[in-house]
């Protein structure tokens, strides 16, 4: 077989369609192939997509949702119909406990994690001195103490074998303060604090961490009273769209291939870094 770089060559398949040639090449190209990731918040929206995508580049899967199991199931089923090794692991991953069993029951399952995608989250968008301690308490066990339970049960594994990614779903929360948003903000900057501080501990083990920051994005989880500047026009409106100068939402897609390239071969000298995948909202 003849190769150009990492990409097999028209010649390796001889007179191939072109159709049948193109199939080809992408199974030989898969960016996940051999690799294991763990989803969670993955039965619905971006986390599904996640799933999806990195099912499609052959990862087997282990996913995860506190949620519903009629809908992770049917996430399941279709990452089969692809060809990976899917695992279901329901449960709450504010809980350490859970987490650890969660981490080994993927492990025993599968052989191994190679990749974490930390998606699960909860935004409460509330004035400050609305803000319950119970509520405080709440967003940060989902959003960032989640993170540290998940990152310290995959990474006994990942440095044992010396080649991990850790991803980690951030959002504009963790890019600019705006009102009414002092929970969810405050989670996800300790989160991107937590990344980059596991991005410079576990450099030596080939260990990388990474974090996607979603703009807004068309989900059926989008609340125009989340965003202020959303709130009097129509959602997908020339109006709407007036701060993203690429005048459009993000799709899941769009996310789910910013999380596909932290998790691949292609993002490995990269650590410790964010992608704002936001439209060029903040280019000012």
């Amino acid at each position: 077989m003849l190769w150009f770089g990492n990409l097999p060559t028209y010649t390796s398949y001889g007179s191939l369609p072109p159709l049948t040639f193109k199939k080809k090449l992408r199974e030989d190209c898969m960016r996940l192939e051999g690799k294991t990731a763990l989803i969670t918040g993955a039965s619905r929206n971006i986390g599904k997509e996640i799933a999806l995508t990195f099912a499609r580049e052959g990862a087997d899967l282990v996913l995860n949702t506190r949620n519903s199991l009629a809908e992770l199931e049917d996430v399941a089923s279709n990452c089969r119909e692809l060809g990976v090794n899917t695992h279901i692991a329901m449960g709450d991953v504010s809980d350490p406990e859970r987490v650890a069993q969660m981490v080994g029951e993927g492990i025993e399952a599968l052989g191994k994690i190679d990749v974490l995608v930390n998606n699960v989250a909860i935004r409460p968008h509330k004035a400050i001195l609305d803000v319950s301690n119970e509520e405080w308490r709440q967003v940060f066990g989902t959003n960032l103490d989640s993170a540290f339970y998940l990152i310290k049960a995959v990474l006994p594994g990942m440095m044992d074998r010396k080649i991990g990614s850790i991803v980690a779903l951030g959002g504009q929360a963790a890019i600019t303060g705006r009102p009414e948003t002092s929970t969810v903000t405050s989670a996800k900057s300790g989160l991107l604090g937590l990344i980059r501080a596991v991005a410079a501990e576990m450099a030596p083990f080939n260990i990388r961490a990474n974090m996607v920051n979603p703009g807004s994005t068309d989900t059926e989880r989008m609340n125009p009273s989340w965003y202020p500047e959303f709130q009097s026009v129509e959602r997908g409106s020339s109006d709407h769209l007036t701060s993203i100068p690429m005048n459009r939402q993000a799709t899941v897609e769009d996310i789910a291939n910013a999380c596909l390239f932290y998790a691949s071969d292609e993002s490995g000298y990269i650590t410790g870094d964010r992608m704002n995948v936001v439209g060029g909202r903040y280019i000012v």
